[in-house]
């Protein structure tokens, strides 16, 4: 029997046994098995990891385990370019998402902050590995299981459940501050708003809302009417909290605890 000591860091160690979290510990093999395959039987999906480094020296998912090494394994880094050395091959510098069953609150949010964001509550796993694959979307997820898909490349397990709280979490997690549109894309159908004149949607719109408001988006697929009106401002107070949240603060800053 041979024994390998694992370090993992930051928010991958909420995947690991509460008697394995934040401290090296000792991982007995058998064999010649991959670091990828060590990682997952602890737990951890592999989409979540972004960084190994064996003997302070990076290497890839495929490297055989051997006798006495000593594991330093890292999260994914969105705001943070590590290409050079990431295990996952591809950075991502436009980021589009696919959202699981479970979370069709937060895809509404961020479609509302302006985000490419897909969701069917009839999708089951495979359609959605495939619509990933296919788009190059990252997967939000509530489900482990997924994420441990050996054709996942790009996912992130989201562990809030209330759906305000998990919009301020994707977008600290993957650094989206900046990027945020508000009331550009459809809540719906995710589509891009176009502007529209009041007056050829007048007859569409509440008394007051025709009375208080002049500019006005509609989304060219499903027809729906948009403007700045409580939602937006709403968005807009969600945007201001979690920047002071994360003033003075880097997203991709790794918690050694």
């Amino acid at each position: 029997m041979n024994v390998v000591y694992f370090r993992f860091y930051a928010e991958l160690n909420d995947f690991l046994h509460r008697s394995l979290r934040f401290r090296t510990f000792a991982y007995q093999f058998f064999g010649k098995p991959s670091v990828k395959d060590a990682i997952e039987a602890l737990g951890v999906p592999h989409t979540q990891v972004d960084l190994i480094l064996v003997d302070s020296e990076p290497v890839g998912f495929d490297h055989n385990l051997k006798n006495g090494e000593r594991i330093s394994v890292y999260p994914v880094f969105e705001s943070i370019d590590i290409s050079g050395i990431s295990v996952q091959r591809r950075p991502l510098r436009e980021l589009r998402f696919i959202a699981d069953v479970h979370l069709g609150k937060l895809a509404r949010l961020l479609r509302l902050c302006g985000f490419d964001v897909i969701y069917s509550n009839t999708m089951d796993d495979n359609a959605i590995i495939e619509r990933a694959i296919d788009e190059n979307r990252v997967i939000l997820t509530r489900d482990k299981g997924i994420l441990k898909n050996s054709r996942v490349k790009k996912g992130y397990f989201v562990k809030e459940t209330n759906p305000h709280e998990q919009l301020d979490e994707v977008i600290v997690r993957f650094d989206l501050l900046s990027s945020i549109e508000p009331f550009t894309r459809c809540a719906v159908c995710n589509t891009r708003i176009v502007p529209v004149d009041k007056g050829e949607i007048l007859h569409r719109l509440p008394p007051k809302t025709a009375k208080y408001y002049n500019e006005f988006s509609i989304c060219p697929s499903c027809g729906r009417i948009y403007w700045k009106g409580s939602h937006y401002e709403k968005i807009k107070e969600r945007i201001t909290k979690i920047t002071k949240q994360i003033s003075g603060k880097n997203p991709g800053f790794i918690d050694d605890r």
